[in-house]
């Protein structure tokens, strides 16, 4: 364990929880090469897990770590907005699929708060523990705008959205391959709409249309759910 004067020289700056963030992506993403990319341990789960280690570790409280860091969060929404470029370059094979989109993106994404909700309710939890929930299938940027709407905690939304990014990636490779579909389209869109920004990352390791549609079933989820969670949650007397 660092010893106080350290961890406080340390933090007075930004730049040791910048440089500590990306040395634990950088060294994530390298084992999850050299395993030969499993899809039930993404890289940016073994990057959290090691930077979680050294944090307890080392005795620097999580607080003062995203103090330092909490500018890279603001990079979050240029890097869902630039997604609309693989967007715009697969528009043609987007248009083709319209009908059915517009279909299954409404079923799939009241499921994807619902089932959360539903589950934390059954188990007896809070008010507040089902409204740091109900977004966890949402990318970033607007999750936390709609967790702060309900009432719910940041941090526990962003354990969620780690963990149902990795749960997406993991059962959307899992179905795929069962169900033997190779459909690019297909699996990207599965991908974007339940795995969000972890999910979008896999699909296009995929290929690029994968990662063109998985930016589409993120970019409309996060727009459909801004849109009406709000607005059920309330109606429903949350």
């Amino acid at each position: 364990m660092l010893s106080e004067p350290l961890i406080e020289r340390l933090t007075e700056t930004p730049l040791f929880a910048v440089g500590l963030t990306l040395a634990a992506y950088l060294l994530g993403m390298a084992l999850f090469r050299r395993l030969k990319q499993p899809p039930w341990l993404p890289g940016i789960l073994m990057a959290a897990l090691l930077l979680a280690g050294f944090l307890a570790i080392s005795g620097i409280h999580y607080t003062a770590y995203q103090d330092g860091a909490a500018w890279l969060s603001v990079l979050l929404g240029p890097a869902t907005v630039a997604l609309g470029m693989p967007l715009y370059q697969q528009l043609p094979r987007i248009r083709e699929l319209w009908r059915p989109l517009a279909i299954c993106l409404p079923i799939s994404a009241s499921l994807a708060a619902f089932y959360a909700v539903g589950i934390a309710k059954l188990m007896g939890a809070s008010d507040h523990v089902m409204a740091s929930l109900a977004a966890k299938s949402v990318t970033a940027p607007i999750a936390i705008g709609i967790t702060e709407q309900l009432g719910g905690s940041v941090a526990l939304l962003m354990g969620a959205l780690l963990i149902t990014g990795v749960a997406a990636i993991a059962f959307v490779s899992l179905v795929a391959r069962v169900m033997k579909i190779r459909d690019e389209r297909l699996i990207g869109f599965a991908l974007g709409l339940n795995g969000h920004a972890l999910g979008t990352v896999r699909a296009f390791e995929i290929g690029p249309t994968a990662g063109a549609f998985a930016s589409l079933g993120m970019s409309l989820t996060g727009i459909f759910t801004a849109l009406l969670l709000p607005l059920a949650w309330r109606l429903l007397g949350g």
